[in-house]
């Protein structure tokens, strides 16, 4: 493909840049990773948290680039065409979707503090249920026919994303649902997809060690409705978040058809829940319809991801009664409130991804109602993130939950002692056992009839990163073992 027509017409700056010579440029490869530059590759120079693209120009030119977009500029002079660009990361993203061009015919995305991954898991399990070939990719990697891919990036880098839609096309798939995380958003990882719909789940304290405050973190979010999503296109908006007001006035703003979902929700009408330890029954009230639907997962917030899916499925063809019908067939996504087994005297325990203090709040909250007993949580918070909400997780857990294990999640490069010290700052009567494994054990020990067990903040996570070496750790490997041993 020509350098010309890799760029576009999106960057008039660019273009005025670029002679005749350096348009025609054969361009054979996209990347922002010098490592990866294999003769005749636009290198995209990014600026990083840790890094400037910059410094490895001359890498990515000895390795074969053919041309080089950065955003400053840079002081050595190149044997090959170098354009400064205002957004590089904009532009990689737009460059990589004309440079691998086939997508799903029809993408939605979902953003949110909690509930992305299972909104996503959902829509695709609708649309499946709707007789097509649909796929989700996030958070827990990539599901689609004939294909199952455990992954770590909530919305990968736009090279991977483009290079992924392009072969998830070309194997079939028409439908295909992902996360948008506020990182991605931020900095342009989802521009070009061809998206037919939005959605929005809530919004929480989270990666406060990236936003600069809680405002700037909604606004990354809503840059799915100002920024990606083609004005006009449905946005399905969960009704009863704090958030949700704002969500709603920023869809509206940026032109979209907005669709509300929840017990305020005037698209999919949430009238009663009744819980039970294995399912809930909902009644939902779509237009002049009335439905009972048997929803086989715990928990009340996945009724509402589940209300989100609909809203996705229906503003995308998927008729109402197949919507309701696929909803009572759904499965849970990995480690989000995962029933991993119960003891020999039948109390429950269960896996959960809630590593934010929204998503514990809401854990320790949904499975209240069906508990007899105590409500036992095991969890911790990992290292290099957000230290603001330690205390807050420690406060939630013990307000919450009748039995409190504060553990090691990924401690990272932090000294694992000190972040379990700043969650037990507020969890008074909390025990305290550094090693996660022998938390599981010890708290399954104690379970008694009637009691629920929680392991929160790893969910589906098979590893866990000490320093900088991530050893093989499963929750639920060692929730199995420690049961099977009682």
């Amino acid at each position: 493909m020509k350098l010309k027509d890799l760029i576009g017409k999106d960057f008039p700056d660019i273009a005025e840049q670029m002679n005749p010579a350096a348009g025609d440029v054969d361009i054979t490869a996209i990347t922002a990773d010098s490592r990866q530059v294999v003769p005749g590759s636009l290198f995209v120079a990014l600026a990083g948290s840790k890094a400037d693209g910059r410094a490895f120009v001359a890498d990515a030119v000895g390795r074969g680039a053919a041309a080089v977009v950065t955003g400053n500029g840079v002081s050595e002079a190149l044997s090959v065409p170098l354009l400064v660009a205002a957004s590089p990361r904009r532009l990689l993203a737009l460059a990589a979707a004309r440079f691998y061009e086939r997508q799903p015919q029809t993408m939605v995305a979902v953003t949110g503090t909690a509930g992305k991954t299972s909104v996503a898991s959902f829509t695709r399990q609708i649309w499946a249920h709707a007789g097509h070939l649909a796929a989700m990719i996030g958070t827990t990697g990539v599901i689609a026919p004939g294909r199952n891919d455990y992954g770590s990036l909530t919305t990968p880098d736009p090279v991977s994303l483009h290079k992924l839609l392009a072969e998830l096309a070309d194997a079939g798939v028409t439908h295909a649902a992902m996360e948008a995380s506020s990182h991605g958003l931020d900095q342009s990882r989802l521009d070009g997809v061809r998206l037919a719909a939005a959605g929005f789940t809530n919004l929480g304290r989270d990666h406060m060690d990236y936003h600069p405050t809680v405002e700037d973190y909604m606004a990354a979010k809503m840059r799915l409705f100002d920024g990606v999503l083609p004005k006009g296109s449905p946005a399905v908006i969960f009704s009863d978040d704090s958030w949700s007001a704002q969500a709603i006035a920023a869809a509206k703003g940026a032109g979209q058809d907005v669709l509300t979902v929840g017990r305020k929700g005037d698209y999919l009408s949430l009238k009663r829940v009744e819980h039970f330890r294995h399912k809930q029954i909902a009644e939902i009230h779509v237009g002049s319809e009335i439905f009972e639907v048997h929803v086989p997962l715990a928990g009340d917030f996945q009724i509402s991801n589940a209300l989100v899916a609909a809203g996705l499925a229906m503003a995308t063809g998927v008729g109402a009664g197949d919507a309701m019908s696929a909803l009572e067939k759904l499965q849970g996504a990995s480690g989000r409130l995962e029933l991993v087994g119960q003891s020999e005297n039948g109390a429950l325990a269960y896996v959960d991804y809630a590593h934010k203090p929204d998503a514990l709040e809401n854990v320790l909250t949904s499975v209240r109602p069906f508990t007899t007993g105590r409500v036992i949580v095991v969890f911790g918070c990992g290292g290099d993130r957000d230290k603001g909400k330690r205390p807050i997780m420690g406060e939630i857990a013990t307000r919450l939950a009748d039995v409190v294990i504060v553990t090691d999640d990924n401690p990272r490069s932090e000294v694992p002692e000190t972040i379990r010290s700043e969650i037990l700052a507020a969890a008074p009567g909390a025990t305290e056992i550094g090693d996660r494994a022998e938390a599981i054990k010890s708290a399954v020990a104690m379970l008694s009839s009637g009691d629920t067990l929680i392991v929160a903040g790893k969910g589906h996570e098979e590893g866990q990163t000490i320093g900088s070496v991530t050893l093989p750790f499963s929750d639920h490997a060692e929730l199995k073992k420690a049961l099977g041993g009682q």
